[in-house]
Formats: structure tokens, sequence, C-alpha cells
């Protein structure tokens, strides 16, 4: 199947102070997010986007118009609202500080699973709509596009965090056990064998080798040679 490049929002005012932000209307890039994200698009310039998704939150939004920016073709984000943000109910707009000393703390950072935020929803929900609305979209992009197709996702940390612990056979909770940086990169690949995660939380480096045709679905015994000659599908 198509290979998904998923993209972390840069930082936010929130970000910055330690907030717990969640659905919260109007949380945008900070300056410093803003830096972040042009970075990202730059290094994304280079990878024919056949198809480019965002949670219809602000921060995601703009990373998105950063990403399609640096695009060689005209690309347009299109809002997937299965992968917005976690509902984190009574939680959310709180210090994190602060919601370090509740009693549900040490569960969301120990068995999530068993989480279900006050007057939210629970992770195990969560990752269920986002690995859902992740793998739909894979399937349609390869439908569409070919099985050698590049397309991405601007997400969440924690959404993120649950697409890639799916992608990696994990438990939801080791899924604490990841890291998604604000404007990282993480690559995963859908075949009819397995996902294939590429690369995870990546702030630097050349990512042009993305254009390139995977050598199959079969695991490469030993590591492999790495892609070939990048090929621009779109050409």
């Amino acid at each position: 199947m198509a290979t998904v490049i998923l993209v972390r929002h840069g930082r936010t005012t929130a970000n910055a102070s330690g907030t717990l932000a969640g659905r919260t209307p109007g949380v945008e890039l900070d300056e410093t997010g803003r830096d972040q994200v042009a970075r990202t698009g730059k290094r994304l310039a280079d990878v024919p986007l056949v198809e480019l998704v965002t949670s219809p939150l602000e921060r995601c939004r703009q990373t998105a118009a950063a990403v399609a920016m640096h695009q060689s073709e005209a690309t347009q984000a299109v809002v997937e609202d299965a992968l917005t943000e976690a509902d984190y109910g009574d939680w959310q707009g709180g210090s994190l500080a602060d919601l370090s000393k509740h009693e549900l703390w040490p569960v969301v950072q120990n068995q999530p699973s068993a989480v279900v935020f006050p007057g939210g929803e629970s992770m195990v929900s969560m990752q269920s709509r986002a690995v859902e609305a992740v793998r739909r979209r894979d399937a349609q992009v390869e439908a569409e596009h070919g099985p050698h197709a590049v397309w991405a996702a601007v997400s969440h940390g924690d959404i993120i965090k649950a697409v890639l612990a799916d992608a990696l056979g994990m438990h939801l909770d080791a899924f604490q056990r990841i890291g998604v940086d604000p404007a990282s990169v993480s690559v995963v690949r859908y075949t009819s064998a397995r996902p294939y995660v590429v690369a995870m939380n990546t702030h630097a480096g050349d990512l042009s080798w993305l254009a390139a045709k995977p050598s199959g679905d079969d695991a490469a015994v030993g590591g492999g040679a790495g892609p070939a000659a990048p090929v621009d599908e779109r050409s």
C-alpha cells in the first residue's frame, strides 16, 4: 500500500506555557512553531505528495499550509475530523503541572488503555478512530494513485503516537514510550503483509528518498540495500 508521512503540528502558545490545549479553539503556532513548520515544509519539498490531510484544529491547519507551500504542484489540505486532538474533557485547558497531581495521571502514564478522561473520550477510542482514519485514507490513496504513492497527515502528538503504536504492533499501554515532538516527521508504509515504521520523530535530514519505489512487501532480511533512486509518480 501507500506511504504516509505523519507530521505533528509545530509548537504552540499552549505548548510553551505548559497547558493541555486539547480542542480549545484559537490555539495557534507561536514564533518558534512557525519556524519549525517552515523547516518541515522545506524537508518535504522533494517528496511529491498526492494528498495532504489535516486535523481541523488551527495549529494543524497552519502546519499543513506550511507543508503545502513547498510542494511543486498546487496542494490543498483536506480536513479529516478523525485526526483531531483527543477529547480531554475536563482536563482541557488545564496546567500540566496541576494535572500531574491528579489521581488519573499515573494511569495515563502507565495504563492508557484504562483511561477515560473525565467528561471526554477514552484513549482506546482515540486510538481506534485515528488508526481507522489513517488506514482508510491510505487505502484510498493507493486505489487512486497506486502502491508507491506518498501522502501526508498533520495531527497531534498523542494521535500520532497512537498510530505509530498500532503500526509497531505495540499495545496502547506502551505508547508513552514513543516520542513525537512538535513539527516532527514520522513515516509508515502499509502493505498487505504488515505496516513498516520507516522513521519516527525526525527533525532534520533529506527526505527525497521517500519518492523512491519500495522494494516489496516482504521484510528485508539483514536490513536490505535501502531505497532505489527516487521516482516521481506524478511525472
